[in-house]
């Protein structure tokens, strides 16, 4: 999303550059003596100011993209509620993020090319009026296969708004503009991937979690209309049917949905074993390689895999798939953890990770400045650095941890976030040729949330294993024949003794179970957050491969 902020800033520095050769005695002829205008950004129908319209347009587009984004993880904080409400099991629930953000990853790089064949009005409606239906689809869900497939549909939806936005954004404002414009518009969608759990923690907690999706329906209707009337920059041109590649989109959904069904179902299955598995995998590994044949030899790409020759787009990609990763990841992590071994319900999960999009808010207001001030790389370091330690902090969980044994690291990584976005988008970004750029920022969007989705999947497959592995080694230790475990029997079953039917001293073991599940919970997610910091360590050591970055913003 922050990489938007490139094109206005290269675009202000190329109009200094000429003022500043300019002589007045070398001036056009033919054109009257007039001040230079301010240089608009390319498909401006001219040097008009934006009206009230575009503004109006412009904000109820921003505003579908709020919906869009913060909807990835709104369900965090209530993950546990939609669990009980669809009968499904801890590692299957995953699915309502993950096949969520599957659809979008496939749908993002679609959205150029659609935009161009069905004009940007048409995309943008279209995909918010979907995204409204199957919102509304996924409240009326009432199995684990219905809801994947409604937030599938809305993940799809989802992905065509997201990339919608800029190039109207591009058309309408002069370069002046828009700056100030990419900065808000950056923050609020910062906002809305942290701000969801808190917002679904208390849709759950004040109605049930069917709110989630049911608040969508009247903003989605009304931003649909407000853009129909207010947004027309550019016309379909249906001629791109011709060569419009869909072998190429049909390999790409079938790679990456038989990829993450591997990764995702794997673990429960005992992997290749499962014949379903096995199959999935088969098909993913060669949907891939033809993929990557078809994209690499086909005239008109659905997606250009040749931005990845640029050393520095490449790197700056590596980097946003790490904060994908990291972003999903931990937003995933610690709701899971609160709601599982604290025990808090939806809005207590809310208001603690919303730290973290409190500290982001206070710092986005600086981060133009510091990039200014610092190399982007050295900005980028300190970015990875910080979430490293962020996560270091986190990951000394204990059963008790609660707001204020989180409030530090969680605002840690909220500063982290922060360092991490702009210079990643730069250093992306930075070098690569203009006409190059769109498609290049397509690919840079998709790093972030195939960052995410692969990240969930992995998440899942590590939790799976250390639970096993801690669970295994505990049991080793709860020896009956130990005095601290038969005392802690015995005063169990004296204190049940009555209030329990039956055998008191089954449900001293029972309860002993328990504690022994929630320790090893405990420890699988400290394992998990110290593995996603590990990531942004390694991420941090190969800073020195990328070149120093070509910007308006790095001195």
């Amino acid at each position: 999303m922050s990489w938007a902020l490139t094109l206005p800033l290269r675009r202000a520095r190329l109009a200094r550059e000429r003022v500043a050769v300019r002589e007045p005695a070398q001036a056009d002829p033919a054109r009257p003596a007039t001040p230079p205008a301010t240089p608009q950004a390319p498909g401006a129908s001219s040097q008009q100011q934006p009206r009230l319209r575009d503004w109006i347009g412009v904000l109820a587009m921003v505003f579908g993209l709020f919906m869009a984004i913060m909807d990835v993880q709104i369900v965090t904080s209530s993950l546990t509620q939609i669990q009980g409400g669809l009968s499904a099991s801890t590692d299957e629930i995953a699915w309502v993020q993950t096949a969520y953000l599957i659809a979008d990853v496939v749908m993002v790089p679609l959205s150029g090319i659609l935009s161009r064949l069905l004009s940007t009005r048409v995309l943008f409606v279209t995909a918010t009026l979907g995204f409204t239906a199957a919102s509304a689809l996924c409240a009326t869900a009432t199995s684990l296969p219905q809801m994947i497939l409604y937030r599938a549909m809305q993940g799809f939806c989802g992905g065509a708004m997201m990339p919608t936005v800029f190039p109207v954004v591009y058309t309408i404002f002069p370069p002046r503009q828009l700056t100030t414009l990419m900065v808000l518009i950056s923050l609020i969608l910062n906002l809305s991937s942290t701000l969801g759990p808190t917002i679904g923690g208390f849709l759950t907690d004040t109605y049930s979690w069917h709110w989630l999706f049911l608040v969508n329906i009247v903003p989605g209707i009304l931003v649909a209309a407000v853009v129909w009337v207010t947004i027309d920059i550019d016309k379909p041109d249906p001629s791109l049917l011709r060569y419009f590649d869909f072998a190429g989109l049909v390999l790409m959904a079938v790679f990456l949905g038989c990829l993450e069904y591997a990764r995702q179902e794997g673990p429960r299955w005992d992997w290749l074993a499962d014949e379903t598995i096995f199959a999935a995998t088969a098909v993913s590994v060669v949907a891939g390689a033809l993929f990557f044949w078809r994209v690499l030899s086909y005239h008109q790409p659905i997606v250009d895999l040749r931005a990845f020759l640029n050393r520095n787009f490449a790197l700056g990609s590596f980097y946003t798939f790490v904060v994908g990763t990291g972003l999903y990841g931990a937003t995933y992590v610690i709701p899971l953890f609160l709601a599982q071994v604290r025990g808090y319900s939806a809005w207590q999960i809310g208001m603690i990770v919303v730290v973290t999009g409190l500290a982001q808010m206070v710092m986005s207001p600086f981060t133009a400045y510091i990039a200014r001030v610092l190399d982007l790389r050295i900005m980028l370091a300190i970015g990875m650095g910080l979430f490293a330690v962020a996560m270091y902090m986190t990951a000394g969980l204990t059963n008790q941890a609660s707001f204020w044994e989180l409030f530090v690291p969680q605002a840690l990584r909220g500063c982290a976030l922060m360092f991490c976005y702009l210079p990643a988008n730069l250093i992306a970004l930075g070098t690569v040729p203009r006409d190059k750029l769109k498609n290049a920022a397509g690919l840079y969007n998709l790093t972030r949330d195939l960052g995410g989705a692969i990240g969930l999947a992995a998440i899942g497959t590590i939790m799976n294993d250390r639970l096993h592995f801690h669970w295994n080694r505990l049991i080793e230790n709860i020896n009956p024949a130990r005095p601290a475990v038969q005392h802690f029997l015995d005063t169990q079953a004296s204190r049940l003794d009555g209030l329990v039917p039956g055998d008191s001293s089954r449900a001293a073991f029972k309860l002993l179970a328990n504690v022994v599940q929630r320790e090893a919970l405990v420890l699988t997610y400290n394992d998990v957050l110290m593995m996603l910091g590990v990531a942004f360590v390694v991420a941090f050591f190969m800073i020195p491969l990328v070149s120093r970055p070509r910007s308006m913003m790095a001195h």
